[in-house]
């Protein structure tokens, strides 16, 4: 099969799966270019036009001091109840569209440094939002619940209460571990990890087998 020359790989995962690790390990060792959704849906939190959408919306509540107050904002979105549903699909239609352009971007830069080999797309709504059609390969971060638990704990200070509320607000585990080209296990450490994927791609042709020792391409 003939790939094209910058495969873009995305990964998805639980909460606390350990998603965002293994894509900085496959960046940092196979020049990877990597685009964080969750760091750029809060860079885009800072835009005069989004948080002007987002005032409208929901309100003077949700900011403090001049920008959002991203705990209040989620108190209103996260949780699967109808009217916190209702309040994520309108976060989306104003968030989304941003970080759309942001993505564009960020691939663009990717696509023209010679060093990088990879884009990797590290997005938890990946598929919720509809960006899966961008990727050449998806794979799935595998993390045992109760592990998950413990890590969101350590990491977050959240319950279990916590990570159950707010991953209903994604599309249910097994659907997306279903959608994906390869489940990888993180379970144990994030080199283990993170070469399964690389073993994955160079396997199909993706990659080519030239570890960098260098972190390249991360923001």
């Amino acid at each position: 099969m003939a790939h094209k020359l910058k495969p873009i790989i995305g990964l998805v995962g639980g909460v606390g799966s350990g998603k965002s690790a293994v894509a900085r390990w496959l960046a940092e060792h196979y020049h990877g270019h990597l685009v964080d959704a969750d760091a750029v849906g809060h860079q885009v939190l800072f835009c005069d036009d989004v948080k002007i959408r987002l005032r409208e919306v929901f309100g003077d509540e949700i900011f403090v001091e001049g920008e959002v107050d991203r705990g209040r904002l989620a108190a209103q979105v996260f949780g699967d109840d109808p009217e916190r549903a209702d309040a994520r699909k309108e976060l989306e239609s104003i968030v989304h569209p941003a970080m759309g352009e942001v993505f564009k971007q960020e691939l663009a830069a990717g696509a023209a440094d010679e060093s990088v080999r990879l884009m990797i797309f590290d997005a938890a709504v990946l598929l919720e939002a509809g960006w899966r059609d961008g990727c050449d390969v998806l794979a799935f971060i595998e993390v045992p619940h109760e592990q998950r638990v413990q890590r969101v704990a350590a990491s977050r200070g959240w319950t279990a209460d916590e990570l159950a509320r707010r991953e209903a607000s994604q599309w249910p585990l097994d659907h997306k571990r279903n959608t994906a080209d390869i489940i990888v296990d993180n379970s144990g450490t994030i080199e283990q990890a993170g070469q399964q994927l690389a073993d994955y791609l160079i396997e199909r042709g993706w990659l080519t087998n030239e570890p960098s020792p260098s972190s390249v391409g991360i923001p």
